[in-house]
């Protein structure tokens, strides 16, 4: 697909205004030093529509974008569980879990749990969270842009991913979180744009001159299938999307840890300027969650109807697709595909960005300030920047020689993640909400999560193993079992929580002032945030009763 003068014009100015933006907002008061709030917590300054915009502008990258559409393509809107879904969670991380993290002043998830559980845990999942987001979510994020920068331009993989890490750090190194929230809002905005084009051209080429609504009625009469959210058992996809297992199982426990405790998207709400303001961002994040289906998974849906019609190649899309949406880009004409290409960029590169926010934040404040704690605030702020632009080299790095050689890179990363997900989401919920819980039940539900998933996972695999693995299934008597990955995570995550509570019985109680005095904590929210909680609900509600 080649870009025209007017698209490389609209991306040229995309990527001045998003410059300028970032250096307008990182500039600092005269006589004042950017201090580690200001840098990693954007000086607990961010309005809720920034925290919103950022949230989503953070998680959206280009596995949602070209993964989604693939899957709307093949098995239609259940994909699209993963997004709704998320809008519940984000209204119950607002209400209940953010005025404790707020109350507790902290910067960080291992901070918390520093404080709850002790040096030991917080060091752990520091560490983990350090070496996750930089050898797998960065290098994922950067090798799978790098992927769709080469199937839309041509351009080679490796300059597609050196663009892109380039472009991530010269917005966002210098000002930190306020550079890189601020700036997200151009990114959403961005985002919806180009995916609403998408939308819009697909569904009007389906509907054959009748409009996008009439291609939406058409996508429906010809593909019932494709508009279900509940798959049957018979159907192919079931194994990843498995029924009614997606309401009642483990894909909640993937939700909950990744928008409730993980600091590449808390750290937002961290740096709001209030916990109203934080709640008000997170339930405009849940609202622009229910938008991305209908601008990435529908798109292809009607890739499925075009193919079959004749007008895109259905051999090549069967073959590949993940290739839905670059295909797609090609039916928008010059200069609106110079806007959906910039979508894509701003997808790809506020993420990087973020991401890179999040590592430096971490090993400044858990790892690097607990060994050197007497330092000037510049120079933690320097650390920060240091560790920003090393946890990118290192993935530029990383990226062919750790994915290239995979077949599926995401979700494979996804099913070696899944390993520590269930217990990571015990400990927090046991130390939010369990006074007894102590630092022995929190270790046992990470050692129960990481040894009881890669059990599931042997048994789905044991030719990993060779003979060891098969022999050491056969003498439990057990065979070859695929266990669906979204039940294996809520049995892991069950498992889990009765093995901290149990261990947290059996030992002693933890000190009082490790605890969460829940009696203490405001929990009450402004009629804004209920009223805007209902309606989201109730939209879900519609969505699934039509669709189920």
């Amino acid at each position: 697909m080649a870009l025209e003068l007017i698209d490389l014009l609209i991306v040229g100015v995309y990527a001045i205004v998003l410059f300028g933006i970032a250096n307008w907002v990182s500039r600092e008061k005269a006589g004042h030093e950017k201090n580690a709030e200001d840098y990693f917590l954007a000086g607990k300054a961010l309005p809720w529509w920034a925290v919103g915009a950022s949230l989503i502008a953070a998680n959206i990258s280009a596995e949602q974008i070209i993964g989604q559409s693939g899957q709307g393509y093949v098995v239609g809107l259940a994909i699209a569980a993963y997004e709704w879904q998320a809008a519940i969670v984000l209204l119950i991380v607002a209400k209940f879990f953010l005025p404790i993290f707020l109350d507790k002043k902290i910067y960080t998830m291992p901070q918390f749990l520093d404080l709850r559980f002790g040096g030991q845990i917080k060091t752990i999942m520091a560490v983990f969270w350090i070496t996750l987001f930089t050898a797998v979510n960065l290098t994922s994020i950067l090798w799978l842009g790098g992927l769709a920068i080469n199937a839309v331009t041509g351009v080679s993989v490796l300059y597609a991913m050196i663009g892109l890490a380039a472009f991530a750090v010269l917005y966002s190194i210098y000002g930190g979180l306020k550079a890189v929230a601020l700036t997200d809002v151009i990114q959403v905005v961005i985002l919806i744009a180009g995916g609403a084009i998408i939308t819009v051209i697909s569904l009007s080429l389906v509907g054959d001159g009748a409009g996008a609504l009439a291609g939406f009625n058409t996508l429906l009469a010809q593909f019932p299938g494709h508009f279900e959210m509940i798959l049957e058992p018979d159907n192919p996809s079931y194994g990843s999307l498995p029924g009614i297992w997606t309401l009642l199982g483990g894909l909640w426990v993937l939700h909950f840890s990744y928008w409730g405790f993980n600091q590449y998207i808390i750290q937002r709400a961290l740096g709001s300027k209030s916990l109203n303001e934080a709640q008000k961002g997170l339930a405009f994040a849940a609202a622009l969650k229910l938008l991305i289906p209908v601008i990435v998974v529908v798109p292809g849906i009607a890739a499925l109807y075009l193919a079959q019609n004749g007008m895109l190649d259905q051999t090549a899309l069967d073959a590949r697709p993940d290739s839905t949406y670059g295909v797609l880009m090609t039916l928008v004409p010059g200069g609106l595909r110079g806007l959906v290409f910039a979508a894509l960029i701003a997808a790809i590169v506020s993420s990087l960005a973020s991401m890179m926010n999040s590592i430096s934040t971490i090993f400044t404040m858990d790892v690097y300030r607990a060994a050197r704690p007497s330092q000037s605030e510049h120079h933690y702020v320097t650390v920060g920047r240091v560790t920003s632009f090393s946890a990118m080299v290192l993935a530029l790095i990383l990226a062919q020689p750790f994915l290239g050689g995979m077949e599926s890179a995401f979700q494979t990363i996804q099913e070696y993640t899944g390993f520590v997900a269930p217990g990571v989401v015990g400990v927090f919920l046991l130390g939010l909400f369990w006074q007894r819980a102590n630092t022995f039940g929190a270790f046992a539900m990470l050692v129960v999560s990481i040894g009881l998933s890669f059990f599931f996972w042997l048994i789905a695999n044991p030719a990993a193993m060779g003979g060891v693995g098969s022999g050491l299934l056969a003498a439990m008597g057990l065979e070859s079992a695929n266990l669906p990955f979204v039940i294996r995570i809520w049995i892991v995550f069950l498992t889990c929580l009765v093995a901290g509570v149990a261990a947290s019985l059996l030992t002693p109680k933890p000190d009082q002032e490790r605890v969460v005095v829940l009696g203490q904590m405001n929990f009450a929210t402004q009629p804004v945030f209920n009223i805007s909680a209902v309606a989201i609900a109730v939209i879900l509600i519609g969505i699934y009763f039509v669709y189920w």
